[in-house]
């Protein structure tokens, strides 16, 4: 049998984002028990299971190795080593191999690129916009009070990919990395593809739209470089909306996150299967 796979989350207090993550977990779990391996997820703070209990449950299954993967798109940060060195110093036996932070993979950019396809081909958004239930929704409005924007082309149309943000200046300017790429594999055919944060550093959601406005857009296409749904996501949503109130004559549209779905999972067990081989 081969080692199991702990795939490991930052963990929010948000309860849509630990649904996604243990939906995800369940995924890989279905897919990997076709090759003999347990998955478990765990998260580094503030949801439940931690890392330290998956890890307890593994070993009292009678695991004594583990590969252990941050489901992260972006470098891992101190808490991660932190948190397996405190691992081996209970489980001084367990043996633990580390997979690769899912990062700007390839399939992960064509992620990014079908869920931009989709808010660019989509009907076009109607105005008033509010927030429900967490997502963009419309008001009840008069429609005949209400125009819709006449055709744009791809080079009228902007893009702002969202990264969450970091104190870590290493990994902001990851993200920096991540929109060029997208945009050169990608988003060619768009005007740009500026770069945002959901908060801690600068340039916010608002920033980005303001840069391509001014850069004269007339279409503008926030894509959140999340994984999954929730809070955060919202955060996103909340603050293109706001920047859309004061600034009617711009068609702002929000894509999804990357989500739960069978190519991340395709990129999840290459990264194990690969920390496998690396072992000697």
């Amino acid at each position: 049998m081969k080692p199991p796979l702990l795939l490991i989350g930052q963990g929010s207090n948000d309860d849509a984002d630990s649904a996604e993550f243990g939906r995800f977990v369940h995924r890989l779990r279905c897919r990997l028990d076709q090759r003999a391996a347990d998955v478990f997820g765990g998260y580094l703070e503030r949801a439940t299971p931690r890392v330290s209990e998956s890890v307890a449950s593994l070993v009292a299954r009678g695991h004594h190795r583990l590969v252990a993967l941050p489901l992260s798109l972006n470098r891992v940060g101190a808490e991660f080593p932190a948190e397996m060195a405190r691992v081996q110093e209970r489980h001084p036996t367990l043996m633990c191999d580390y997979g690769r932070p899912l990062g700007p993979d390839p399939r992960v950019l064509a992620l990014l690129a079908e869920r931009l396809n989709d808010a660019a081909t989509e009907m076009p958004k109607l105005r008033p916009l509010e927030l429900v239930g967490g997502r963009p929704r419309l008001r009840a409005v008069d429609s005949a009070a209400i125009e819709l924007p006449a055709h744009i082309e791809p080079g009228e149309t902007a893009v702002v990919l969202v990264g969450e943000g970091s104190t870590d200046p290493t990994g902001n300017a990851e993200i920096h990395r991540v929109s060029r790429l997208f945009w050169e594999t990608h988003a060619y055919d768009f005007m740009t593809v500026e770069t945002a944060f959901v908060s801690v550093t600068p340039p916010g959601v608002p920033g980005g739209l303001e840069r391509c406005r001014r850069l004269g857009a007339k279409r503008v296409i926030v894509v959140p470089y999340l994984l999954f749904a929730g809070g955060m996501l919202e955060r996103v949503w909340a603050q293109a909306l706001a920047y859309g109130a004061g600034h009617p004559e711009l068609d702002i549209r929000c894509a999804e996150v990357i989500g739960d779905c069978e190519t991340l999972a395709d990129v999840v067990i290459d990264r194990y299967e690969e920390a496998l081989q690396l072992v000697p």
